[in-house]
């Protein structure tokens, strides 16, 4: 695999821990000790059982937490601690052919994980004003189908993918910055007499 393409791979694995990182170290872990994926030194320790054991573990906590509304929120804020060094570890390790990791490459991973995990935050923030649950359970299967899909497919065709990934994302954004600023728009004051 080219350099380029381990490069869109790293974003690509930043980016999908920003919205679900234990489900996306376990999923790296699990296709490379299947023999799906040969993976770089670095990431070679995401097959260990341990790694895949807790992992798993939390990634399952996760899946349930998420579907609460109000707790999804709190699960969120606490994982911020998690998602961008986990996201920064990823996009490092994936271009990192010796096991050592870059310090551009870190940064650019916590970067993209940061910019992910603001935007699912922010969207769940918003959608936890709404008095259903039922948009909060479609948002977290949304999540959940889109980080397994990436992982899926990623390998293969990464651009294809990064694409895709950021194009959601902006669109996404640029969605929940309408919505929050038609939510909480001022009122227009009255004229002065």
């Amino acid at each position: 695999m080219s350099e380029a393409h381990l490069f869109a791979i790293g974003v690509l694995l930043a980016w999908l821990a920003g919205v679900r990182a234990y489900l996306t170290v376990f999923g790296v872990g699990l296709a490379g000790v299947l023999g799906w994926l040969d993976l770089p030194p670095a990431l070679e320790a995401t097959t260990s059982p341990w790694v895949l054991g807790v992992s798993g573990i939390l990634a399952l906590a996760e899946f349930l937490a998420d579907k609460i509304p109000g707790v999804d929120s709190a699960w969120d804020l606490l994982q911020t601690l998690a998602r961008i060094p986990a996201g920064a570890f990823l996009a490092a390790a994936a271009l990192s052919p010796d096991g050592k990791l870059g310090a551009g490459m870190l940064a650019t991973g916590a970067g993209v994980a940061l910019a992910s995990h603001a935007v699912k935050a922010g969207s769940r923030a918003l959608l936890n004003i709404s008095p259903e649950p039922v948009s909060n359970w479609t948002a977290s299967a949304t999540e959940d189908v889109m980080v397994v899909g990436a992982l899926g497919l990623m390998w293969t065709w990464p651009w294809l993918v990064l694409g895709v990934v950021v194009t959601l994302g902006v669109g996404l954004l640029l969605l929940l910055w309408w919505a929050w600023r038609r939510l909480f728009r001022r009122a227009p004051r009255p004229a002065a007499p």
